[in-house]
């Protein structure tokens, strides 16, 4: 099977390791989304596994072959950026036939595999328009026939939809995902877009300083990420310093949270991550025993079906909640009772592995 393999590669400018140490492994057909800061190490991880860059470290193998000797176009794989990279002086059909005809593929053969590359992403008629009357999401799709032309071994896409304005983002993201999940291609997603990677992937490897921190599917990976570093970057922002005591449960100055099953921890520091949607508000008469706080409200987003509500309780600390639109929340500078779901919070390292 043609597997992508990555054992301890590392990447090294001057005294700064840009990669450093990636153990990484993609199935045939699997879509792994590269999710992290800018600078944290993704782009030049596409580097080192596209043959742009050699690594200082460790080992990359393709379908059981180390790839340490292959050059760039033997690899049979193919990068698709966010600045869209079309040549202006060729129209939309000989872009996309651009790889094919470096191949020296027959006329007729490369006429055809432009035709179903543009039916595929829906620009079938396009052969002739100038690239440049495009819009940007025109653009991107040519960019994205003309990298699957050539029936590339493995795609990598680097921030693809970064340029794009978030309407066409998000149209474009549902296309994309239909697209590769039909022709199921090998694929490395770079974005710095938590939605985006969520959306695409069957796992998300999350980076920070060239590292990957944790590697998992989106909903477990939302259900348990495994460092306050990773729940940050997710967006959560409740994380609050409490104590694992000996009977399954959490003192943190919001009051105790029963923690049982294989989720406790030996009693001693944690940080507890409580997730947004833990808060309704009181009475709510959850099924399961729930944390009663009270506070005040500091702001209040009104987001279509819910409200996200910033509130700082009597202890002090400060929550971020989504509660449903109906009935509206209290206003700003209000008082306001809320319940947090137990099963909403997720036991942390009182320490980041970073």
């Amino acid at each position: 099977m043609d597997r992508l393999e990555l054992q301890g590669v590392a990447k090294r400018f001057g005294d700064l390791w840009v990669v450093d140490g990636v153990d990484l492994t993609l199935a045939e057909g699997e879509i792994v989304a590269l999710l992290g800061p800018s600078g944290c190490g993704k782009t030049s991880l596409l580097r080192l596994i596209a043959g742009l860059s050699r690594p200082d470290r460790g080992r990359i193998r393709f379908g059981g072959r180390d790839l340490a000797a292959v050059p760039p176009h033997r690899r049979g794989f193919r990068m698709m950026f966010q600045e869209f990279a079309l040549f202006p002086h060729r129209n939309v059909a000989r872009n996309v036939a651009y790889g094919l005809e470096i191949e020296k593929r027959p006329p007729e053969a490369v006429q055809r595999r432009v035709g179903e590359m543009l039916a595929l992403v829906g620009l079938s008629g396009y052969e002739e328009r100038d690239v440049e009357a495009l819009s940007g999401g025109e653009r991107q799709r040519v960019a994205l026939a003309r990298s699957l032309a050539a029936e590339p071994r493995l795609l990598m896409l680097d921030e693809p939809l970064a340029a794009l304005d978030r309407t066409l983002r998000q149209r474009l993201l549902l296309d994309l995902v239909q697209i590769l999940r039909r022709i199921r291609v090998t694929t490395l997603f770079v974005t710095h877009d938590q939605k985006e990677a969520f959306g695409v992937a069957d796992r998300i490897a999350v980076m920070q300083s060239g590292r990957i921190l944790q590697i998992d599917a989106p909903e477990a990976l939302y259900r348990r990420p495994r460092s306050a570093a990773v729940a940050r970057f997710l967006g959560f922002s409740n994380l609050i310093p409490g104590e694992a005591t000996a009977s399954d449960s959490v003192r943190t100055p919001l009051g105790e949270f029963p923690v049982d099953g294989p989720h406790s921890a030996a009693p001693g520091p944690v940080i507890l991550l409580v997730r947004p949607e833990a808060a309704t508000i009181a009475p709510s008469h959850l099924p399961t025993p729930s944390v009663r706080v009270a506070g005040r409200v500091t702001a209040s987003l009104f987001q279509g079906d819910t409200y996200r509500v910033a509130v700082l309780t009597q202890s002090g600390v400060s929550l971020s909640v989504i509660l449903a639109a109906r009935p509206t929340p209290p206003a700003v500078g209000e008082s306001i009772h809320l319940e947090l779901d137990p099963r909403a919070a997720v036991l942390l390292p009182a320490e980041d592995p970073l």
